[in-house]
């Protein structure tokens, strides 16, 4: 029997390795972050972009993440997928019936945080937390709920004695993975793994409120997880008004496709990956 995608998540944290994950925004960014990682990141932040146009703020329906998902982990069967999922998208009834739909269409691990709602992106102001105790009870329930998923609890709480009283609630309410959102250095990770004993994971955003940080530094201090919400949504922005851009000065006309610029064929060739692991001929 072939591991479910939760145990293949859980024997990769066994080894004491940093596991970067690749925020992804829809299946075609999916499949080209899956040529060079093998953990991808379905971004809250970059969902809220590509599929609805708008900000992280709360957009999100927990049915279309749930779509999303299934879509890339058809195409992509053996990577690793986590999935943000807001605050669960409401109270602990629906928050488990969303981590269950998540475990049924393939997700490895979901992360679940504090806000109350109108949630911000975690790197913004404005949020507001959940009372300890509200979050607890949710939590307590989604990880009796799950079958193998992997449960990352997310703190948005800024306070240092607040955010240590979280992370260490989170860890004994039976969170596999502790994270917490927008930490401003690497000193505050090493208190963390004197609290909890569980990994711990780390948001990286170009523009937010954490330092960009090597995959050496975050390992040195003990990282295990490090999500990468939206390098992929960032960089379709740029080459895209750029290549606009150029299009409109260039009267129309389309550039050469050679070097490394997209063409036809490395496009088709790209998607054509997808169905041999699809197996469908």
């Amino acid at each position: 029997m072939l591991p479910t995608p939760g145990n293949t998540l859980r024997n990769q944290l066994g080894r004491n390795v940093l596991l970067p994950f690749m925020g992804v925004y829809d299946v075609f960014s999916a499949s080209i972050a899956a040529q060079y990682f093998n953990g991808l990141f379905l971004s809250g932040f970059s969902f809220a972009a590509s599929f609805y146009g708008l900000p992280d703020i709360g957009f999100i329906c927990w049915s279309d993440l749930v779509a999303f998902t299934q879509r890339v982990r058809t195409i992509l069967p053996t990577h690793m997928l986590v999935v943000d999922i807001d605050d669960g998208f409401g109270d602990s009834e629906i928050a488990c019936h969303v981590a269950s739909l998540m475990e049924t269409v393939g997700a490895s691990a979901i992360i679940m945080e504090d806000q109350k709602r109108p949630r911000r992106c975690g790197h913004l102001p404005g949020k507001q937390l959940l009372e300890l105790p509200d979050y607890l009870e949710k939590l307590s329930r989604v990880v009796a709920t799950r079958q193998d998923l992997v449960i990352i609890a997310r703190t948005d709480a800024t306070d240092p004695e607040d955010r240590l009283q979280r992370v260490q609630a989170f860890a004994d309410c039976g969170a596999d993975v502790v994270l917490v959102e927008a930490l401003p250095n690497l000193d505050l990770v090493r208190q963390l793994k004197d609290t909890v004993k569980c990994p711990i994971m780390i948001n990286q955003i170009a523009g937010g409120k954490s330092p960009c940080w090597s995959f050496s530094d975050l390992e040195n201090v003990g990282i295990s997880l490090a999500n990468y919400s939206t390098p992929c949504l960032f960089a379709s922005q740029t080459s895209i008004q750029q290549t606009l851009e150029q299009l409109k000065k260039d009267d129309g006309r389309l550039p050469d496709p050679s070097g490394n610029q997209a063409s036809l064929q490395s496009c088709t060739e790209l998607l054509s990956e997808n169905l041999k692991r699809r197996d469908y001929h």
